[in-house]
């Protein structure tokens, strides 16, 4: 296993994943109000990794068969992340309210908490494109270490969503300043760009 294939998989899952959404957003309520953090935790980090798994293994397997897919794929992919880091610029420069985790009541016992979880997870369309499509399409650069640039993007999965949901305490304070949320949306943008940059210079 390549370390810098590895450490590459580790970033571009970490980069993707961290973008602010309704996934993440009730990871960290969930981690605020100290409610079923661990099941969240592994609820997303695992279905992050079936994703990515198949998405890795069968996106290469499918490009073989098509070959038009991969260039298709590459240029949608980019055009995407290109529209996802102008919509984080924007929220960047124009957004003046802090993410609201900790308002209104959870939805209740462990079963409610995991089904709601499992629903923001796989029926939300992004989670598609971030691990099976954008990932699977990466992923055909490493022919040789396929499997460690995919080690490496479900360990980002896991380090995020439990550094998220169990480090939520501490980051209250950050994160219910605007400006906080300002910031990593920059920072958010342009990794974007610089992943759409690569997928269009191959």
């Amino acid at each position: 296993m390549s370390p810098a294939i590895f450490l590459t998989g580790l970033m571009t899952g970490l980069s993707l994943i961290v973008a602010i959404g309704a996934q993440n957003a009730f990871v960290l309520r969930q981690g605020l109000r100290g409610d079923h953090v661990l099941a969240v935790c592994l609820t997303c980090a695992l279905s992050d990794a079936v994703l990515i798994v198949l998405g890795v293994t069968s996106f290469g397997r499918i490009a073989q068969l098509l070959p038009w897919i991969d260039p298709v794929m590459r240029v949608a992919g980019a055009a995407f992340l290109i529209w996802y880091g102008a919509r984080s610029l924007r929220a960047a420069i124009s957004a003046t309210g802090a993410l609201e985790a900790g308002g209104g009541r959870g939805p209740g016992g462990l079963r409610r908490t995991v089904l709601a979880c499992l629903a923001l997870t796989w029926l939300n369309p992004h989670v598609y494109l971030d691990t099976v499509v954008l990932l699977g399409t990466i992923s055909t650069r490493f022919t040789e270490d396929r499997d460690a640039f995919a080690a490496g993007a479900v360990t980002g999965s896991f380090l995020f969503f439990f550094a998220l949901g169990y480090g939520a305490a501490s980051l209250r304070p950050v994160f219910a300043n605007p400006t906080a949320w300002r910031i990593l949306e920059a920072v958010i943008a342009v990794v974007m760009w610089s992943i759409a940059a690569k997928l269009l210079l191959g």
